[in-house]
């Protein structure tokens, strides 16, 4: 049967199970639009396209599957590059879907036409261009297997629209095969044994997970060996959920902006178990310093990660759930009889660090703090809330003070840092999982940069909560303006910023505000509760700080407290 490479591709996209795509048509994916309204496949018309990106972002991790997005060619393909290297640094498995200029125009500097394929080449696991309409149905199912395998990520679909308007006999493609690209998943079992020693000889072990853990699905395995070995468990920003924030062995988040607690544990540990984390500058500080008298063992699927940041004692190639499963059993099979015993010095130390050095501010009767914001978030919603932040004061204040119990309930931009990514990845987590109570915490300044994605929820029914946290500047570089640089506050300012409350209204959505400490909690459950979309907008203290915070370029264990 013939079919054009329109009807290919959603023939094909309806195989792998797409149920939804985020997108914005224009002439070069016109074909495909009218073959995708012909579908049962949900389109979420998106505002612009970067917003495509980041709610596909959002619907991958919070719905464990692959995310999707169309959009046409030239500018609406270069619109997705933001997007495109926010989910690369942080590993999410997407899709992305670009029109382009008939084959015969590429080069030509046609209108609307961009190598978007060369553009993306540095921010994509991999990248498409389609040429010919037999070799479609084969190229989308590869891109579907490389964006979900191995170490996960985005993977581009360059679209000719000659390729999508001509006509061809078509197959289902069958399995995907590539020769070139195998990635390891059982890790080697020697390796394993070694791991499970150096377990058995520290005095002071702790244990760093990261993204990679709840990728894998591995968050039940990494509970049970942390209990087993009764290690404390830090996570990077990413990793946040991966272990439960109730459990006394959780430390709280590592980094520049990470716990008293996790950082000294850092730097007074002799053995670092380390799975599915990339090292990364904000983690580490100083590399030099870091974890200065551990043996580190890095477990991660993904062998240009390890050793690129640190030096390792073991390396572990593999499946992080895989390596721990494999661990789990290797120390069921050996005496951990006085490993209880010999860890309680280590855990003391650590419930003395924990009592002494807590996260702490001062909450008054007069301005709301935005740590007091977040608390009171945690408990109206009583911790079931799936978190989405935009990136800064906001972000951090979420990680530390909203505590994370299960994986994929907390969606940031981490290894971008990308404003603006909030509103539009709550937007894609609401459609994955429209049961759930979704809430993006956000700043001022951030929240701005997609804000015309509420029109997204609204008209799509997606019932978003946004907790703004309203500082009226852009409050982390203001910070660092404040520490280095004399408060000399340059363009962080936000002195012309709208009536959030009014702004709600106008796109068809419920505006609340709180300017008193007393009207936290009643502003919240109205908010959390209404089954629309809600701007709830909180007036906190202008000049909070966040800490803990480690200067750029120092020790992890060099913290400034207040």
């Amino acid at each position: 049967m013939k079919l054009t490479g329109a009807k290919i591709l959603m023939e094909v996209l309806k195989d792998e199970g797409v149920d939804t795509i985020f997108g914005f048509p224009g002439g070069a994916v016109i074909d495909i639009y009218d073959e995708l309204a012909r579908t049962d496949i949900r389109h979420v018309l998106v505002r612009h396209e970067q917003g495509a990106v980041h709610a596909a972002d959002g619907y991958a991790r919070a719905g464990s599957r692959v995310g999707v997005c169309l959009v046409t060619s030239g500018p609406g393909a270069t619109n997705t590059v933001t997007g495109i290297a926010s989910a690369y640094l942080d590993s999410i498995p997407i899709v992305v879907f670009t029109g382009q200029v008939p084959t015969q125009l590429i080069g030509n500097d046609a209108f609307q036409e961009v190598d978007i394929v060369g553009i993306t080449r540095p921010c994509t696991k991999h990248n498409f261009l389609v040429q010919r309409t037999e070799d479609l149905g084969r190229v989308v199912k590869e891109a579907f297997f490389i964006a979900r395998s191995g170490r996960p990520g985005p993977v581009l679909v360059d679209l000719p629209k000659n390729v999508m308007n001509t006509a061809t006999d078509f197959k289902m493609p069958g399995e995907v095969s590539l020769r070139s690209y195998n990635p390891t998943y059982n890790p080697n079992a020697k390796q394993l044994k070694r791991v499970v020693d150096l377990i058995i000889e520290a005095d002071r072990p702790m244990i760093f997970a990261g993204g990679g853990v709840i990728l894998s699905k591995g968050s039940k395995e990494l509970t049970e060996f942390a209990r087993k070995i009764q290690a404390p468990v830090t996570t990077s920003l990413m990793g946040l959920g991966a272990f439960p924030g109730s459990d006394p062995l959780w430390l709280g988040m590592i980094g520049m902006h990470g716990t008293y607690q996790a950082n000294l544990c850092t730097g007074q540990c002799d053995l670092m178990v380390s799975i599915g984390v990339r090292f990364d500058d904000r983690v580490t500080g100083k590399t030099d310093t870091f974890a200065s008298q551990a043996k580190i063992v890095h477990i991660d699927i993904d062998p240009t990660s390890i050793r690129k940041n640190v030096p390792v004692t073991i390396p572990v190639v593999g499946d992080c759930k895989s390596a721990l499963e494999h661990l789990n059993t290797l120390l069921d099979e050996t005496d951990l009889g006085n490993l209880k015993k010999k860890r309680k010095p280590w855990l003391d130390q650590i419930v003395e660090w924990k009592s002494t050095t807590p996260l702490d501010y001062k909450q008054d009767d007069q301005t709301i703090k935005p740590q007091y914001v977040v608390e009171k978030l945690f408990e109206v919603s009583k911790g079931e809330a799936i978190i989405t932040t935009e990136v800064g004061q906001n972000q951090m204040w979420a990680a530390q003070y909203y505590h994370f119990e299960k994986p994929n309930h907390f969606i940031t931009s981490g290894g971008l840092g990308c404003m603006g990514f909030g509103l539009p990845a709550a937007i894609g987590a609401q459609a994955a999982c429209p049961d759930r109570l979704v809430v993006d915490i956000a700043g001022d300044g951030s929240l701005q940069m997609n804000i015309q994605e509420m029109t997204t929820a609204v008209q799509h029914g997606l019932p978003v909560k946004v907790v703004l946290l309203n500082n009226g500047y852009l409050g982390m570089v203001r910070q660092w303006q404040e520490l280095f640089y004399d408060r000399r506050y340059s363009s962080t300012c936000l002195d012309c910023a709208p009536d959030f409350v009014k702004l709600a209204e106008a796109y068809g959505a419920v505006g609340l505000r709180a300017e008193r400490p007393e009207d936290v909690v009643p502003v919240l459950k109205e908010g959390l509760f209404s089954p629309h979309m809600v701007i709830m907008d909180f007036r906190v203290t202008k000049e909070e700080s966040v800490y803990p915070m480690v200067p750029a370029g120092a020790p992890i264990t060099e913290m400034l407290l207040v």
